[in-house]
């Protein structure tokens, strides 16, 4: 246990740069440093933690620690991947919270959500070269795009009818599934575990904390329909976030990716930073900490069930078909949502006022051309070349930006 917490400890400090460098860097300490994992159970874990909702690098963690020392070293991993990027965006939080309304602040950020419109952008053409491997799924992923985009159907009702289709329409892969053998103790984990997730709501509600227990009920709905990572489940969240409950702005929630964007741990740990500024508006600094910490539990508990629940049973349904064509649905219907988001933050960022119009069933967003930001453009232009033409790192591409955006305050063009 001291070895894995010294693993998984440097894995969770040095988790920058989204999942893709992060199973990397697991793959790495857990498959190439030391023998484990072999490479057939690292890729076995990583497709199972793909068709579950949440952070699939987080889950990865979690079932490697499981695989090696049971539900302690689960529970280690898990957390140790999780916490020191919580520390950080609750530091990061509370600093945006008193000094966000600072103009030179305001300056920062406007360099940063340049940099999170090219970010989403990267993220889109990554995920649809791994994603649309031939015509259903461009087919899947233009329809997703409009359902959102003209529609505003739910999120989780588009991931839904994509998962139908695909496990309609799988073919078999006339692979025999393996031997039952020995039955986990599936329903006592599954009990456990849901016991804990609802045990905080059970006590706000008794409480009578209306607000609490709103927060509690919203991220915990998210953590069940987090499928494709967060930048899917985001256009989700801000919908909610910002035209339901009014808990943030727009602008809020675009600096929210961008500071999830600079810490070690899940991208989804952007759950917390909304959090705690849905607090910090309702009620100040402690009930901040409060939704803070609330959000962090009902994001992340699920985590651990899906993996306990389902670790056991990882070979059972690595051989099933229908669920893979599930997941390869789901993964086309994501570049869709992503697509939109990616349009989305743009016109916010890029337009000082965008006007939501509504033509029958259509919902569309049509952008004041006067409103043009010169300076965020030109921002946006520069974070381009940077990730997209030059391939810098992320860390760097946001301090450059951060700089560029207090430098364009000095000058007076912000």
């Amino acid at each position: 246990m001291r070895e894995l917490f010294a693993v998984f400890g440097r894995i969770g400090l040095l988790s920058f740069g989204g999942p893709a460098a992060q199973i990397a860097l697991m793959h790495r300490e857990l498959v190439d440093r030391r023998p484990w994992l072999t490479e057939r159970e690292f890729l076995n874990a990583l497709s199972f933690c793909m068709l579950l909702p949440g952070p699939e690098a987080m889950q990865l963690a979690t079932y490697a620690g499981w695989k090696l020392r049971g539900t302690p070293g689960g529970l280690l991993a898990g957390l140790l991947f999780v916490l020191p990027g919580a520390l950080v965006i609750l530091a990061l939080s509370i600093g945006y919270a008193l000094f966000g309304g600072v103009p030179l602040v305001r300056a920062l950020f406007l360099g940063i959500q340049a940099t999170v419109v090219i970010v989403v952008v990267e993220a889109l053409l990554k995920v649809a070269r791994r994603a649309l491997k031939g015509r259903a799924h461009w087919i899947v992923a233009a329809l997703s795009f409009l359902a959102i985009f003209l529609l505003h159907l739910p999120f989780p009702l588009i991931i839904a009818l994509a998962a139908l289709w695909g496990a309609a329409t799988a073919r078999p892969a006339g692979m025999p599934a393996p031997p039952a053998g020995q039955r986990p103790r599936t329903p006592a984990t599954v009990a456990l575990w849901l016991g804990l997730w609802a045990a905080p709501l059970a006590l706000l509600a008794a409480l009578g904390q209306t607000f609490l227990l709103e927060v509690a009920l919203f991220f915990s709905r998210l953590a069940v329909v987090t499928f494709g990572g967060a930048y899917a489940v985001l256009a989700y969240m801000t919908q909610e976030v910002v035209a339901h409950h009014g808990w943030l702005t727009t602008a809020e929630m675009i600096d929210a990716l961008g500071l999830a964007e600079t810490t070690p741990g899940p991208l989804i740990l952007v759950t917390q930073f909304v959090g705690f500024l849905a607090g910090y508006g309702a009620g100040g600094l402690p009930l901040a900490l409060l939704a803070a910490t609330v959000t962090l539990w009902v994001t992340f508990v699920p985590c651990f069930l899906w993996i306990f629940a389902g670790a056991p049973w990882l070979d059972r349904i690595a051989a099933r078909p229908r669920l893979t064509g599930a997941l390869a649905a789901i993964t086309a219907a994501v570049v869709g949502v992503i697509l939109n988001l990616s349009l989305w933050f743009a016109l916010h960022v890029l337009f000082a006022r965008v006007e939501s119009v509504t033509l029958g069933p259509l919902h569309l967003l049509r952008p004041d051309p006067a409103t043009l930001s010169w300076p965020a453009l030109a921002l946006t232009a520069l974070a381009a070349l940077l990730l997209l033409g030059r391939h810098w790192p992320l860390p760097l591409v946001l301090a450059v930006m951060a700089a560029a955006g207090a430098g364009l305050h000095a000058l007076g063009a912000t």
